[in-house]
């Protein structure tokens, strides 16, 4: 008898094992691997479906991708001007955030001029950008020789107000599906802190979200269901968190620098992660869609 219960207890683990091999989220090429520069970085999708990002070719470009992973140079920024993070506005409107002109350009929709929303020279590195109720854009604003950084809010006025400074390396920034919750994370630091989100834009009640004892943070977004995809830079994952503060899951990627992610697809199912070290995108398919895609494709 005791032997018929070790085989059936060997058996099971050997099915479980199994079983957790398969729900094992991993990633596939979707772009050829250094069409980018070391710089890709801001993964956006607009309504219609197209995927940006920076550093298409060369640094201070803008590149499209088409649904075949197929990359050309939408814009080149003006000169003095290198991009980091994009976003799109329900209207349309794409916004950059330009790390080497201390400045946030807007094109409008259908158009490919840049002109500057809102500057500040006294910004360190503009860096992510998540745009929250009524058009308000988050902006972090890191301070990588110093291990510091700032956090700084652009309402829909083109008014700059600085949220908070003295800060870790702050670095990915997003907005919870309902709209309440700032998530920021500071990438040395290795923290993700969230902020409630009042009327006015502005934050309070600033607490700990989660922390890691290893590898960096960079870009993250939210899905539908309020989970968290963080991008753990140097370790080749992407963290899924609940809203609870709880590690779901963790995508393994084919690279190990991750540096941002966005939602996509026809039902934005699919994460669209830009990797610094392979110059290209990778994806895999999400738990739910993407909060901010689906709002921009209502």
């Amino acid at each position: 008898m005791r032997s018929v219960i070790n085989i059936l207890f060997a058996l099971f683990f050997i099915f479980a094992l199994f079983s957790c091999k398969e729900k094992q989220r991993t990633s596939a090429d979707f772009t050829s691997e250094f069409g980018f520069t070391p710089g890709i970085e801001g993964p956006a999708v607009n309504a219609n479906g197209e995927l940006f990002a920076v550093n298409f070719a060369r640094e201070g470009t803008i590149g499209k991708v088409n649904k075949a992973g197929e990359a050309e140079v939408f814009i080149s920024l003006p000169e003095g001007s290198i991009g980091n993070g994009i976003r799109f506005d329900l209207q349309g409107n794409m916004f950059i955030a330009d790390y080497l002109g201390h400045k946030v350009y807007r094109i409008k929709k259908d158009s490919k001029i840049p002109e500057v929303w809102a500057k500040d020279s006294t910004m360190n590195q503009p860096n992510d950008l998540a745009i929250g109720s009524g058009g308000i854009i988050y902006l972090s604003d890191p301070n990588w020789a110093e291990n510091t950084g700032k956090l700084w809010m652009v309402n829909p006025e083109r008014e700059i107000v600085l949220l908070e400074e003295g800060m870790g390396t702050t670095n990915g920034v997003e907005v919870s599906p309902d709209g309440k919750t700032l998530y920021v994370n500071e990438s040395v630091q290795r923290v993700v802190w969230k902020y409630d989100i009042q009327e006015n834009g502005k934050l309070s009640n600033k607490t700990k979200f989660i922390s890691f004892s290893d590898f960096g943070l960079d870009g993250m977004r939210c899905d539908m269901d309020g989970n968290l995809y963080l991008t753990r830079y140097d370790k080749g994952t992407v963290a899924i968190i609940s809203p609870e503060g709880k590690i779901l899951e963790e995508v393994i990627l084919k690279g190990k620098k991750p540096s941002n992610i966005a939602f996509g697809g026809e039902k934005g199912l699919d994460c669209f992660v830009t990797m610094a070290d392979r110059g290209c995108f990778e994806t895999f398919e999400a738990l739910s869609p993407g909060s901010y895609y689906s709002k921009i494709h209502y």
